[in-house]
């Protein structure tokens, strides 16, 4: 009798897990990939040079902020709204895995003294796109559907900025104890 129930209950744990399993892999279909597949090259030809890596990331996200502010100064263009959710998403995804970079090649002690400062000149780059956006952001229906994604954009690369200073300086301090 425990064992059939046993089975019983496996089998109904397993359905369970397949019926909450299957949706998230649809909805993970659904998510765009923000790189294209010349980036994609790009960075796989560059997987072994931190300095090379960095740079196509930071070239990346740039791309993904110029494209946002050629969309919002088109006239011709009639989902704005939709288009800079979708262009600040790419971005923040791409930055994401620029920092996602630095914590791996930091952990291989990686010297990114070089890379690290053309980040920090990014991050200054960055912020100002973004402030400036979010400064001409309306309080609108249109601003609302990006508002989120454009708050999340500034306090990850505020915040990431940050980071990146401290770890420029800790690569500083621990080059000149060598």
């Amino acid at each position: 009798m425990t064992r059939v129930w046993h089975t019983a209950a496996y089998a109904a744990i397993l359905a369970w897990w397949l019926g909450a399993a299957v949706p998230a892999a649809g909805w993970v279909q659904h998510q765009r990939e923000p790189l294209n597949q010349l980036e994609i090259d790009q960075l796989r030809d560059a997987a072994q040079e931190p300095a090379a890596r960095i740079k196509l990331f930071i070239q990346f996200a740039r791309a993904r902020l110029v494209s946002l502010e050629q969309m919002r100064a088109d006239p011709k263009v009639t989902d704005r709204a939709r288009q800079t959710h979708d262009k600040l998403q790419e971005f923040l995804d791409i930055y994401d895995e620029l920092n996602d970079n630095l914590d791996t090649f930091v952990g291989r002690k990686a010297d990114l003294r070089k890379p690290l400062k053309e980040v920090i000149e990014a991050d200054t780059e960055f912020q100002a796109k973004l402030q400036a956006l979010k400064s001409s952001a309306d309080a609108g229906k249109e601003a609302a559907q990006y508002q989120f994604v454009l708050d999340n954009a500034v306090e990850e690369v505020d915040g990431s900025a940050q980071d990146h200073r401290q770890l420029l300086a800790e690569q500083e301090a621990a080059k000149k104890k060598k």
